[in-house]
């Protein structure tokens, strides 16, 4: 069971890179999609108009016009057979106009197929994407089976859960807003980078959890931290965006606003990071709480500045921090963003960083 976990990590993986690279095309030929969405209505009204009014006025229509004008100062019959050729030369050119526009109608421009390229590359990608995290969500069940325990032990299955949990809640965003979905590119990146890290840098083979961990309270704790972070984690993404898209739209048009250009606009993406941290928040206040009694009872005492404790911390001020400055408004938003992004860096600090760099009652993460 632990082997077929790990082949469904490295597939996980691979999946997720597909998913990338589909959005990436849809990125790339995305340019073209809204000329594609205006160019058939622009050929449909054209032939409208050639059909009822065009022929009408244009061409034939005036020229017959001025001959049964010609014709009534003569003789009324010769008036009448100018109208008559009149009336034929504009069904005539109302034939020939409609057929033209029927014709365009029927042969897609160019602009068109590259606008159908984009959406496909786009929905392809969103499926791949749910197929991976179908994976990933497989290769976390098969190794807490084989553990016996929730996959949530050291550094390698604390980070594969948390990977989970943000491309979840990317997919139940992505059925609220489908708008969004460009937003995919940058958040497999992020996948791919932190699935393969675990994979390749964070391996640790299935033991037994330490004493210390043999606790009701490891669920509730461990639970809520994870959930938190895979949200934080997600989060990051829309602040990132936001904070590049603002700058495009204000003229700015070096790297990496550049990257921007076929962003959502940046209001949206302001309120999405909101939303997102605003909602885990509250989750991450009850977990670091949980995390303080559960300290109570297995090391007699809630608090005791070890170096999780004290960077949990921080990550909490700084995301409080966030949310009351994106409260004010004389902040500026873009500088209410940079604190988000600033508490997702103490949060890698967090789970990165104090486990590799510093010894405590924590430093059980299998590195």
């Amino acid at each position: 069971m632990s082997a077929l976990s790990d082949q469904l990590v490295s597939i996980a993986t691979l999946v997720y890179l597909l998913a990338m690279i589909s959005h990436a095309v849809e990125y790339a030929l995305g340019n073209s999609r809204a000329r594609a969405v205006v160019a058939p209505a622009r050929e449909l009204v054209g032939a409208a108009v050639g059909a009822v009014s065009t022929g009408a006025v244009d061409g034939p229509a005036v020229d017959g016009g001025a001959a049964a004008g010609r014709g009534s100062a003569g003789s009324a019959a010769t008036g009448s057979a100018a109208t008559g050729s009149v009336a034929a030369g504009d069904t005539s050119a109302a034939g020939r106009t409609s057929a033209a526009g029927v014709g365009s109608t029927a042969a897609p421009s160019r602009a068109e197929r590259t606008a159908r390229r984009a959406e496909l590359g786009g929905r392809v990608a969103v499926g791949l994407t749910a197929v991976a995290a179908a994976l990933h969500l497989a290769a976390l069940v098969t190794r807490g089976l084989a553990a016996d325990r929730m996959p949530w032990g050291n550094m390698y299955e604390f980070v594969l859960t948390v990977s989970f949990i943000g491309v979840a809640a990317w997919l139940t965003v992505l059925v609220k807003w489908p708008f969004l979905r460009r937003l995919g590119l940058f958040l497999t990146l992020v996948m791919v980078l932190l699935v393969a890290t675990a994979e390749l840098v964070l391996y640790t083979p299935i033991v037994p959890l330490v004493p210390a961990l043999n606790s009701y309270w490891f669920i509730v704790h461990v639970s809520t931290i994870v959930f938190a972070s895979g949200l934080f984690l997600l989060g990051v993404v829309p602040a990132a965006a936001y904070l590049m898209r603002a700058g495009y739209e204000n003229g700015k048009r070096s790297f990496p606003y550049t990257l921007a250009k076929r962003l959502p606009a940046a209001a949206g993406l302001e309120r999405l990071t909101f939303v997102l941290h605003a909602f885990s928040f509250p989750i991450f206040t009850f977990a670091v709480i949980a995390g303080a009694i559960w300290a109570e009872a297995a090391w007699g005492r809630p608090w005791g500045w070890d170096p999780k404790e004290t960077w949990a911390f921080i990550s909490w001020v700084v995301y409080a921090g966030y949310l009351h400055a994106r409260a004010t408004p004389s902040v500026r938003r873009n500088v209410a963003t940079w604190l988000a992004i600033l508490g997702f860096l103490t949060v890698l600090m967090n789970l990165f960083g104090v486990n590799i760099f510093f010894e405590g009652l924590h430093s059980y993460g299998g590195l």
